[in-house]
């Protein structure tokens, strides 16, 4: 074995060994206080507010130098505001959250009272991806905080700056017994889903949700899965493009397309397919007059990843595709910036319409009627999100029926999962479980129901011995 191997291997041990030592502790402390109260679950929620404004330039500064070019407006807008204001959103509600729900008993019970408890679970994990690496950290740990628990998180891999200063960042405001931040490759990260926590929370691709979901399944550990897929938007004809282009086209263009609920494929009513081609140029070069060196348009996060997207373009031209580029730029500033692609003539045998497309690629698809537009996303497996444009109230109606999606959104892209009020997650392919608002306080509690009788037994009338006058006229009447 060679020197730099038996470090590696050494080094790889030591990190195993902490991941258990510190979800041991957690463990312990949780043992110990296993209900915080609502003055010290503000208290911690205030604390991780103040440290994100804090950190918010140092935040914005590492995801730039881990993309190697990364939008600062973008870090601060689509980071470091959604989780302080998640966090102001739960700090307003947590009172009415923790208040236990009092509940109905049915007369043959009676004298009782029954209600929910909403107890912490008590060890949570969570696994954060690359693309969003403070928002999709922070706004899960908001709600574990908010439930009560203790949390580790187990940062990406292909974010290592960011990652080193949020576990700096939180080592200031908080003991390893209650919040811990794990870093390392992909075999720490299935040694993490391997502990037996109280829950787990994943978000990433569907092929490493599914591991994911079968190392917890060996605990029994119950899991959040957000995943991604296709999400389509859809185009009705009444709806003029103008109105909407710049929408679309912000919802791809942002993170530099590397965003789970960005539009994946366009449905458009076939003679408006030009137009749309047109149109968007216009926009997206409007948004950015340049790439190479536009300090506002973020990079895909690395070589692989970019070379990935460039094959998947390449295999899509080589079945037939028609691929055109919003600018012929060349970008040379030394990142992976890359131009929107727009993709038309597709078919389901090219890679670009059967993998999630995490950057600037997008098909475009015609279609004749609103039927078979509607009939192509339903044979398709179900999306994280669904786009549908049009001012026609009864198609959108019948749209929101018809389909299945994680979210829904009309008239707009990407800004739903914004909304601190709805819950966040996917269905089928695209995911199980949500969380933000109230859904995530419930997804990180335990409703454990409780029943409660004083010294009359009513329930000594329906014991044996059976058949007795009383009991029949009972049972008859509570069955009427």
């Amino acid at each position: 074995m060679t020197p730099q191997i038996s470090e590696n291997a050494s080094s790889q041990a030591a990190t195993l060994a902490r991941i258990e030592s510190i979800f041991a502790r957690q463990r312990e402390a949780y043992a110990q206080s296993p209900m915080p109260t609502l003055e010290e679950r503000r208290r911690h929620l205030l604390i991780l507010r103040a440290l994100l404004l804090e950190h918010k330039d140092a935040i914005a500064v590492a995801i730039s130098a881990d993309f190697t070019a990364h939008s600062v407006d973008e870090a601060l807008f689509a980071e470091v505001m959604p989780s302080v204001h998640h966090i102001d959103y739960t700090l307003k509600r947590l009172r009415r959250w923790m208040k236990p729900g009092c509940r109905s008993v049915s007369l043959h019970f009676l004298p009782a009272s029954a209600r929910v408890v909403y107890q912490p679970l008590g060890v949570v994990g969570i696994i954060v991806p690359f693309n969003y690496p403070v928002n999709l950290s922070m706004v899960p740990l908001v709600a574990a905080l908010a439930a009560g628990n203790r949390v580790m998180l187990k940062m990406s891999e292909h974010t290592p700056r960011t990652a080193a200063l949020v576990e700096a960042m939180l080592r200031k405001g908080f003991a390893e017994d209650h919040v811990a931040v794990v870093t390392g490759e992909a075999d720490v990260a299935a040694a993490f889903a391997r502990l037996p926590f109280d829950h787990l929370l994943f978000t990433g691709s569907t092929p490493i949700g599914k591991r994911v979901m079968r190392a917890a399944a060996e605990n029994l550990t119950p899991v959040t899965l957000e995943l991604g897929g296709k999400s389509p938007a859809i185009i009705a004809d009444d709806i003029p493009l103008e109105d909407i282009i710049d929408r679309i086209c912000f919802a791809k263009s942002l993170n530099g397309g590397q965003t789970c609920v960005a539009p994946d494929y366009v449905l458009i009513p076939r003679g408006k397919l030009e137009d749309f081609i047109r149109l968007y140029k216009a926009a997206f070069n409007k948004m950015y007059p340049t790439i190479d060196g536009n300090a506002d348009y973020t990079s895909v996060i690395n070589a692989r990843a970019h070379q990935l997207l460039q094959d998947w373009l390449k295999d899509a031209a080589a079945k037939g595709a028609r691929i055109e580029k919003v600018s012929d730029e060349t970008v040379s500033d030394g990142t992976f910036r890359m131009p929107l692609h727009l993709v038309t003539q597709v078919t389901d045998e090219m890679t670009i319409m059967q993998k999630e497309l995490f950057g600037p690629i997008l098909p475009v698809v015609p279609y004749d009627s609103i039927e078979e537009a509607l009939d192509y996303v339903n044979r398709r497996p179900r999306p994280l999100s669904l786009y549908l444009f049009t001012y026609d109230r009864a198609l959108q109606e019948r749209v929101t029926i018809r389909t299945h999606s994680g979210s829904m959104c009309i008239n707009e892209a990407l800004i739903q999962v914004g909304v601190d009020d709805l819950p966040l997650g996917g269905i089928g392919q695209s995911g199980m479980g949500q969380y933000h608002g109230h859904e995530g306080f419930l997804t990180m509690s335990k409703a454990k129901p409780v029943m409660r009788k004083g010294r009359l037994n009513s329930m000594k009338l329906m014991y044996p011995p059976y058949g007795g006058m009383i009991q029949k006229w009972l049972m008859k009447w509570l069955m009427r």
